[in-house]
């Protein structure tokens, strides 16, 4: 090696070290990478005895052939847009941060609640933690086993290497009782219901490509319904939350579905707000940027006359492609009795006031399992529990992805730290991999 490299690497050992004992003294600093079809987001937080404040926000915008469905086919403009919006970040903040979570999206990640019945052969032994993470090892494997075949008949046969994103224990029942601390009671059936999140190592190769070129140290990859699912959890105890979570964005639509405050699983379909513009693109036979211009001008007097129509059909032809994607999404959800009524929104797809009104005026929901007609609202930032915005950027939902992002890297450096605490499922949750 020649003795100029062997200086770089002892200069970047020293910077990392400096910008080690910096982090020591100030705080835990964490970054948020939400790449998105439309933008790539960025947000720089300080973590604090579990407080999270965000000081630093970037964004910058993608070009049309970046990402496809969600997901990242051109890694090397990806990391230019990311740059960008670091940077932004981080001369708002005033830090240089190197750990980050970023989101993974796109219709290949499957994301389900599985559900585990186990008979034990001394019901009289009283259970120990031991035994519960091998319930939960079993689970996992075949929660894998499932994702696999799933994606296989997706893709007419074809098989593909997954890797388990994100876990998270939904419920335990001991002989059909409900129980959140399931150690040192006794029983012979012990049902686990475990949601796991997969995703194709493809996609996950090329988020760790991007941080890798972005020189950072990735904490996590998550699954971007699973990040808003924590963002509106946060870390309150025994959550009762029921709710429906869309995150629509520029190329997929996102679901998750909490009960009882546990996601019971994740769909996702590749129609978002770009779909819109290219079906005004192609009705107008204009450029996807007076699309774009036309789509979100919908609803006032800058359109003329003649045009509105053209642009309002237009967008209804995908509106209606978009609620059946909803409808046989949530059609999956067949192991609920019933699905909540509250439909939290986020997302910069969402924006747009013709979905919000289909989804508010529609009867599309009377063919699903509601018990009642849903209420419609979008998710504001300062609902987002356990996150205060330092830099007054952060004022609307098309963060939240990002913000659920801190949250889940919060949870992972809490497990990878080993913290004390009497909370059952805490202890089970460092069992999990995140």
């Amino acid at each position: 090696m020649k003795p100029i490299m062997l200086k770089a690497i002892k200069d970047l050992k020293k910077t990392a070290l400096s910008r080690k004992n910096k982090t020591e003294d100030s705080g835990q600093y964490l970054v948020a990478l939400d790449i998105g079809t439309e933008f790539v987001k960025a947000l720089i937080a300080k973590v604090e005895n579990n407080e999270i404040e965000i000081i630093g926000v970037g964004r910058a915008r993608q070009a049309l052939a970046d990402m496809q469905a969600g997901a990242i086919a051109n890694i090397a403009t990806v990391v230019k847009n990311c740059d960008q919006a670091l940077h932004e970040a981080e001369q708002q903040a005033g830090v240089s941060v190197r750990t980050v979570v970023i989101g993974i999206a796109g219709e290949l990640v499957k994301g389900t609640t599985t559900t585990v019945r186990c008979s034990r052969k001394n019901s009289s032994k009283p259970l120990d933690i031991a035994e519960v993470e091998q319930i939960i090892t079993l689970v996992q494997e075949r929660a894998e086993k499932k994702a696999k075949q799933q994606l296989a008949w997706e893709l007419g046969g074809k098989e593909v290497e997954i890797r388990l994103v994100n876990s998270a224990l939904v419920g335990i029942e001991i002989d059909g009782y409900t129980v959140t601390n399931p150690v040192g009671f006794q029983g012979k059936d012990v049902v686990v219901q475990l949601y796991t999140a997969f995703a194709p190592l493809v996609h996950i190769g090329a988020l760790e490509r991007t941080a890798q070129e972005l020189d950072l140290d990735l904490l996590a990859v998550a699954a971007e319904p699973f990040a808003v699912a924590r963002s509106v959890i946060g870390d309150t105890e025994n959550v009762t939350m029921n709710a429906i979570l869309m995150d629509v964005g520029g190329g997929t639509t996102d679901i998750a579905v909490l009960k009882e405050g546990g996601v019971q699983g994740t769909k996702m379909f590749g129609i978002g707000g770009r779909a819109y513009t290219r079906s005004v693109e192609r009705d107008m036979g204009v450029e996807f940027s007076q699309a774009e211009e036309l789509k979100l001008s919908i609803g006032s007097n800058r359109i003329p006359s003649h045009k509105h129509k053209i642009v309002e059909d237009s967008l209804k032809k995908t509106l209606d492609v978009w609620i059946s994607g909803v409808e046989l999404a949530l059609s999956e959800f067949n192991q609920l009795d019933h699905l909540p009524h509250q439909i939290l929104l986020c997302g910069g797809g969402s924006s747009l006031d013709m979905l919000v009104d289909r989804l508010q005026n529609d009867k599309w929901y009377t063919k699903l399992p509601f018990t009642r007609k849903p209420v419609i609202k979008h998710i504001d930032p300062s609902q987002v529990v356990g996150i205060i915005d330092k830099s007054g950027q952060v004022n609307d939902h098309t963060f939240i992805t990002a913000m659920g992002l801190l949250r889940v890297g919060v949870d992972t450096i809490a497990q990878a730290n080993n913290q004390p605490t009497d909370s059952i499922r805490e202890r089970i949750d460092r069992i999990l991999k995140v």
